[in-house]
């Protein structure tokens, strides 16, 4: 006895095959998409810490180029009762 498929079931494995090789290359899609997202977020994240050190490392520099005041010794006199 030779088994024949329906046109029905025939139609319904076409249909699930059709559903699931697009199930799986959503979940293809989404793997690859949330891993660039993930990398592009480390890159910025990288930058954006790499000029947090530039600018310190600028305020610093000029810190140390800046001239130093020195000390000067102000004297204040002490007033004095003159009639005015």
């Amino acid at each position: 006895m030779k088994d024949r498929l329906s046109k029905g079931e025939i139609r319904k494995d076409a249909l699930q095959s059709t559903v699931e090789a697009g199930a799986e290359t959503v979940g293809t899609v989404t793997t690859i998409l949330t891993g660039a997202l993930r990398d592009v977020a480390r890159a910025l994240g990288t930058f954006a810490t790499e000029v947090f050190e530039i600018r310190e490392a600028s305020r610093r520099a000029r810190a140390e180029s800046e001239p130093v005041a020195e000390a000067v010794d102000v004297r204040v006199d002490e007033p004095t009762d003159t009639p005015s």
